[in-house]
């Protein structure tokens, strides 16, 4: 054994919380390591879905184009009838994108192509995933946590100031901190199984069965790949035969057809669905994301979703906590998202019920576009607000122009790791520059106009009012511009602090926007 204290984070898990969040602690020139304990990738599809706010995540972090070209969207929902005819709908409702919500429509892309997408993002960021390594155990300390790790070349302990559970359902972080896991199991038991398939069309979800939780199977051909993902209720008393000739057994009984047949299986599981939530999300020095804080039932397509939504909320806040902000600024991880979970808990239980009655549409509620903080610690009004935008809503999108010219987004503007100000018409003495601090001055004399009126449609601000944006996405302040002042200890308690004597030497010797 031998020890090495190399990194402030470790990250248990490379699912897609684990790498959201090593992605986004890479942004930030954050010193961490990312461990799991398979020997490879995982090749499976489980998450399949990408909803509209991650689209929107995941255009910040540079991936999105690329999560796009590689999937696609969703294929209509084609259900058979007991005499062979079927009839076919959307599966979501359509509604065509706007100027504050620039993405409506959910993507299709099996989770193995989404993580590589994010593994290949990583690896331009310098870091890399440590496969076949395998957290053992912990202790945690004042001053961080000794983690002692096992490897093919032997074990090792570790010292880091944070560690992060992204090790899923069964997650031995969350086990090793004592944190209750309550909830239900759901009375599904369910095979998913992703295989080479001949004798159905590859331009819809065929689904037969539907509402019948003995007979019913669904069949889906993945985005991006020559795959179907099939799906299916199974008995709970018999382990499910999840080779290609048992999964012909059971096309073939429950859909009454020869000519479906499955040549082989790329990957294949059978699970219990289960709805439970962590009691704690923070433990001292230690955080739960994704899977290990939450577990849902597949109805929706909520849970890559708001795992990859945990890991961006934590990865900027344990950035700015190494950074000197305030420790508490550490809590409202859980404050924030674990209301989120419990609430997409009972939203893809209610989904599975509906499922179960053969009548399951998804609507906005699953696109994850309405989900906010206003019950946040991080919420500031400057005064409160009646109306348009709110502290601790999510940061609508619009088309704006520079003052060069060139059309931009607000979207562009709030790219990166920084937080933004929007100060609209504003003329008021801005804070001391701060480093991650961009501010912008939208209307005739400032930097960026709004050409079109689509900022004061999307926040409903009037002139002399200024909202501050997250790195996140969402709203943190909103204030009259003749009350900035006041904005000083939100601005500390964030780690948004006035340049040291330090660092200015720093950043004019490295030249770089993270150099210190």
């Amino acid at each position: 054994m031998h020890d090495r204290t190399t990194s402030d984070v470790l990250i248990c898990g490379a699912g897609a919380a684990g790498l959201t969040l090593a992605i986004e602690l890479a942004r930030r020139d954050v010193a961490f390591r990312i461990i799991d304990r398979m020997e490879t990738p995982f090749a499976g599809s489980r998450g399949k879905g990408i909803q509209p706010r991650t689209q929107e995540v995941f255009e910040d972090m540079g991936i999105l184009d690329r999560v796009v070209a590689a999937g696609g969207l969703y294929p209509r929902q084609r259900r058979y009838q007991a005499d062979g005819s079927y009839v076919e709908a959307d599966m979501a409702q359509a509604q065509p994108p706007t100027p504050a919500e620039p993405y409506h429509l959910p993507l299709m892309i099996p989770q193995f192509l989404t993580e590589r997408i994010m593994r290949d993002r990583l690896g331009e960021l310098g870091h890399e995933v440590e496969f076949g390594r395998t957290l053992l155990d912990f202790e945690q300390g004042p001053d961080g946590v000794s983690a002692h790790l096992a490897g093919m070349d032997g074990e090792e302990t570790v010292q880091v100031r944070y560690l992060v559970g992204a090790d899923g359902g069964r997650s031995l972080v969350r086990k090793a901190l004592g944190v209750d896991f309550p909830g239900k199991t759901l009375g599904v038991h369910a095979l998913v199984a992703d295989v080479l398939l001949s004798g159905l069309d590859r331009d819809a979800w065929h689904q037969f069965n539907d509402g019948d939780m003995e007979r019913m199977v669904a069949i889906c051909p993945l985005a991006g790949t020559e795959l179907f993902q099939i799906q299916a209720p199974v008995p709970r008393d018999a382990p499910a035969d999840l080779s290609a000739a048992g999964l012909n057994a059971l096309i073939a009984a429950r859909t009454g057809r020869a000519d479906i047949r499955v040549q082989s299986v790329s990957w294949a599981s059978e699970y219990q669905m289960n709805a439970r939530l962590a009691e704690r999300y923070r433990v001292e020095r230690a955080f739960l994301v994704g899977d290990a804080a939450h577990v849902h039932p597949p109805t929706g397509g909520q849970g890559l979703n708001t795992s990859v939504q945990d890991a961006v909320n934590l990865g900027w806040k344990l950035a700015a906590a190494l950074g000197g902000a305030a420790d508490a600024l550490l809590d409202s991880y859980e404050a924030e998202r674990r209301p989120v979970a419990e609430a997409v808990l009972g939203l893809s239980t209610r989904l599975l019920d509906a499922q179960k009655q053969g009548g399951m549409r998804r609507g906005r509620e699953v696109s994850q576009l309405d989900i906010g903080y206003p019950d946040s610690p991080l919420a500031k009004e400057l005064p409160e607000r009646r109306a348009g935008i709110r502290a601790g809503d999510r940061a609508p999108d619009a088309p704006v122009y520079g003052a060069a010219g060139q059309p931009s987004r607000l979207f562009h503007l709030f790219q990166g790791t920084h937080w933004t100000l929007l100060a609209y018409e504003a003329s008021f003495a801005p804070p001391a520059p701060r480093p991650r601090l961009r501010i912008h001055h939208i209307g005739p004399d400032g930097d960026v106009a709004d050409a079109w009126g689509h900022v004061r449609e999307a926040y409903g601000l009037a002139p002399g009012e200024c909202v501050l944006v997250r790195p996140d996405g969402y709203v943190g302040a909103t204030f009259d511009a003749d009350r900035a002042g006041e904005l000083a200890p939100y601005l500390a308690h964030v780690g948004l602090l006035p340049f040291s004597r330090e660092q200015r030497g720093c950043a004019l010797t490295a030249g770089a926007e993270h150099a210190c």
